[in-house]
């Protein structure tokens, strides 16, 4: 099969997460997290996030924006979010069944939230008869690719503490958006006043894991219990731990990031060349959306994965990975010259 433009999920393991999950293949040791190898991946998180964060992984992304949600809610609280939000859109209401509450959710064309848009949710605080809002949610990158820069993450979050709210994080592309802003880990996250956050693995080269980051030591007491009680906890941690040690360790997680981004900005760049094309969001983080032909889009699907993300305006998504290389870009911009031409 091709490399394709589908996802960042399809690209295979880097070969230094993979040497890790080796070396930590070695003899017995303590399983669902009581181990040196899960104790080593804390303290690496730690020292980029500093000693405020409390961390704790898990399989996947759906399974950490459920607990880290649950951790913030009640059930008759709310979550405000885009209406692309990954949450609402791909998630199969897990987040509304499993945290019992609701998702209030506003158009945002570029993806991102303002505290604006966010304003029309704000109300029927203490009536007895109204959902009550209680946490802002944003994505980052978020679903179309945009980055939030760390003034409107601290606008969000300003807004949502001075309504007793809390700002949550979706993470999956977390290292992308940091790359892209040339920003520290810490720096657009707790230090902009994210309350808890989803720091992606799997996108970014791992086999897979997520680590939910709370950055306030009450709000974690709870996260033990309901890890486990979301399926979400381990038994042989080690092996799931071990990657954030190696992806944090020599700034991995920011050469992966940063090489997927490049790739998508040399996509960008030379698609907007192609006459019928139109780039439709700026390229900032590591995937790229356009509009073209219908009749288009059908002859390069049969040639390489990528998904149609809005059918009705033909608007398609294609991701760049860790692995993707030069000459793939290469190869889908002339398959796309020769389906345009066609």
């Amino acid at each position: 099969m091709k490399r394709g433009f589908a996802s960042d999920n399809n690209a295979g393991v880097h070969p230094a997460i993979l040497a890790a999950m080796v070396r930590a293949n070695s003899g017995h040791t303590r399983g669902y997290g009581d181990d040196d190898y899960t104790r080593e991946a804390e303290g690496a998180v730690k020292a980029h996030f500093g000693e405020s964060c409390h961390p704790f992984f898990v399989f996947n992304g759906t399974g950490g924006n459920v607990i880290g949600l649950q951790t913030l809610l009640r059930s008759y609280e709310a979550v405000i979010c885009s209406e692309n939000s990954h949450i609402h859109v791909d998630e199969c209401g897990a987040p509304e069944r499993f945290t019992g509450c609701k998702l209030l959710t506003v158009p945002t064309p570029d993806g991102k939230l303002t505290p604006e848009l966010v304003e029309r949710h704000m109300h029927g605080f203490g009536d007895v008869h109204h959902v009550q809002p209680k946490v802002i949610s944003i994505t980052q990158a978020t679903e179309v690719g945009t980055v939030y820069t760390v003034p409107e993450i601290r606008a969000l979050a300003d807004y949502a503490h001075g309504h007793g709210c809390y700002l949550y994080m979706d993470g999956a592309r977390f290292a992308n958006a940091a790359a892209s802003l040339g920003a520290s880990l810490r720096e657009i996250s707790v230090d902009a006043g994210i309350d808890v956050l989803t720091f992606g693995g799997t996108k970014n080269g791992l086999m897979f894991g997520e680590a939910l980051l709370v950055f306030h030591e009450e709000l974690a007491k709870s996260a033990p219990y309901l890890r486990k009680q979301a399926m979400q906890l381990a038994s042989k941690m080690r092996f799931l731990s071990t990657q954030f040690t190696a992806i944090l360790e020599n700034d991995l997680w920011l050469q992966s990031a940063r090489h997927a981004n490049g790739m998508a900005k040399l996509l960008g760049d030379q698609v907007r060349q192609i006459p019928g094309v139109t780039v439709t969001q700026d390229v900032q983080a590591n995937a790229v959306f356009a509009v073209l032909p219908a009749e288009a889009i059908e002859t390069l699907q049969s040639e390489f994965s990528f998904y149609t993300w809005e059918a009705t305006r033909n608007e398609v998504r294609w991701v760049c990975s860790f692995d993707t290389t030069e000459d793939d870009v290469a190869e889908f911009v002339a398959a796309i010259r020769r389906a345009l031409a066609s």
